[in-house]
């Protein structure tokens, strides 16, 4: 069945999404992101993605979070977002922050992995064929490689960006050493890194325990937050132990042994605040991150529009108050 042309809502930004300024720059992103690392690869019905994508533009999100192994298989998420670019979002590529990223392994051989300035460069020519896109409106380095001269690594990114094929810097997954240095080599070369993309979330605090949150407000960058959700654990989904099909039980991303005893009496405690709040558990722990200021965003997966939905109602509440944080962090820290 062909589908019809795709024409975006015309309340797309009145739909109550909100927009923070990243840095001291001029990038505005959604509280919401979506992140195409799963359900959007060859595995996944082209149909079904294609939904969620316009869903998600027609609800104010602006900003897609790729990379170029995404799919499963690698390279598959970001063919899918290339054939909706050019099949349906063609004509608002001018409203789209879009992010893709190289670091881990990706094609064999020493130049398909890590930090090289050949495979980020390499890497970038592909995922622009991929998408059908000029140029990606933010590259990351999608992890700090030791065994690559930090200076090449931030080279490569600051002439991809003079090379006009990305409009900003970004790193991800860097710890606080290696990250100062990014910092401090990017802006000496007039291509400052905007964004660090950080695992972040209320079971995971590393961040605010190694200072790189407030090292990114230092050096004018913002945070954005991947698995806010902690692999599902901060859904309903583990209430109750383990579901089949989950990536626990299929120990995808999420292993077995890791829902413990102790873990679920947390969640069901952390569950508990959260229906005080009126909110679920997933809601309560996106606004968690979000109650942050300098956090710009944070970047959810979706496998239905359903549940996108009920991830985006999380940005009705996002302050907490004193006896909730004293509450969560007696839980967590």
């Amino acid at each position: 069945m062909i589908s019809p042309v795709f024409s975006a809502d015309v309340s797309r930004y009145e739909s109550g999404m909100k927009y923070r300024r990243c840095g001291r720059s001029g990038i505005l992103l959604p509280e919401i992101s979506l992140g195409l690392w799963q359900n959007f690869g060859d595995t996944s019905p082209l149909s079904r993605s294609r939904d969620m994508i316009l869903h998600a533009f027609d609800k104010g999100i602006c900003h897609f979070d790729l990379a170029n192994n995404y799919g499963p298989s690698y390279g598959s998420a970001e063919a899918t977002f290339g054939q909706i670019i050019q099949k349906d979002l063609r004509p608002y590529r001018d409203e789209l922050f879009i992010s893709t990223k190289a670091g881990y392994d990706m094609w064999p051989g020493p130049y398909g992995d890590k930090g090289s300035r050949k495979y980020l460069i390499s890497s970038l020519d592909q995922s622009l064929k991929r998408m059908n896109l000029d140029y990606v409106d933010i590259f990351y380095s999608h992890r700090y490689d030791p065994d690559t001269p930090l200076e090449e690594t931030m080279q490569a990114l600051v002439d991809i960006v003079r090379s006009g094929k990305a409009l900003y810097a970004g790193i991800s997954n860097y710890p606080h050493e290696a990250a100062a240095f990014a910092y401090s080599y990017l802006r000496e070369h007039d291509v400052p890194c905007l964004l660090h993309q950080l695992k972040y979330n209320i079971l995971h605090r590393n961040p605010e325990k190694e200072g790189l949150i407030d090292q990114a407000m230092g050096n004018g960058s913002g945070v954005i937050a991947f698995s806010p959700l902690a692999q599902g654990l901060l859904t309903d989904r583990y209430l109750k132990g383990i579901p089949a099909g989950s990536r626990a039980e299929r120990n995808f991303s999420l292993k077995k042994e890791s829902i413990t005893p102790e873990l679920l009496g947390k969640l069901e405690s952390l569950n508990s605040i959260a229906a005080k709040r009126g909110q679920s558990l997933a809601q309560m722990a996106l606004a968690w991150v979000l109650r942050d200021s300098m956090v710009t965003s944070v970047i959810v997966g979706a496998s239905s529009i359903e549940q996108l939905d009920d991830n985006l109602q999380s940005i009705g509440n996002t302050i907490f108050s004193d006896e909730e944080i004293e509450l969560i962090n007696g839980l967590t820290v």
